[in-house]
């Protein structure tokens, strides 16, 4: 499972990566594009963004505390997520997402002194996003699906087996 969860997060940050190069080359000189629409109802564009902040452009111009602090996020989640790894897979695959993600950014910070964004959503108004985002969110929902539904359940389970000893 170690070696999945490795390749997982490799393979994540490669696509990542490969989306905004390809978002600086193709996107960055015409800014945005049509991507899904139904008649003249715009669903979805490809818009590129130079997010110099976090969470919706917030701590714009923090470039050095933004990347200090993901690192320690990213150190902390892959020892959690190993040390995670006999307890639960959901978990420790939801914190792996987790860190893709955050490395993903965390390569355009030091790189470039941005984050590429290029996803946006048209039908209604919300932030512009990239596969790294994608990454975090998934991994959000699902550390919130396993907090309510799966560990639980796991607890319970553990106080059955120590009243049964």
């Amino acid at each position: 499972m170690a070696v999945f969860l490795v390749i997982m997060i490799g393979v994540l940050v490669v696509a990542d990566q490969l989306v905004k190069n390809w978002a600086v080359d193709v996107l960055q000189p015409v800014g945005s594009m049509d991507f899904i629409r139904f008649g003249n109802l715009k669903i979805f564009d490809l818009t590129y963004l130079e997010n110099r902040g976090a969470i919706f452009g917030s701590m714009a111009g923090q470039r050095w505390f933004l990347v200090g602090f993901t690192s320690l996020v990213i150190i902390a989640g892959i020892v959690f997520m190993f040390a995670t790894l006999k307890h639960s897979r959901f978990l420790s695959v939801a914190v792996g997402l987790f860190v893709a993600g955050g490395i993903g950014n965390l390569i355009d910070r030091i790189r470039l002194g941005y984050v590429v964004d290029m996803f946006e959503v048209k039908l209604f108004d919300f932030a512009i996003f990239n596969v790294a985002d994608i990454c975090v969110t998934v991994a959000f929902l699902l550390l919130v699906i396993y907090g309510i539904f799966i560990d639980p359940k796991i607890e319970k389970a553990k106080q059955e087996a120590e009243k049964n000893v």
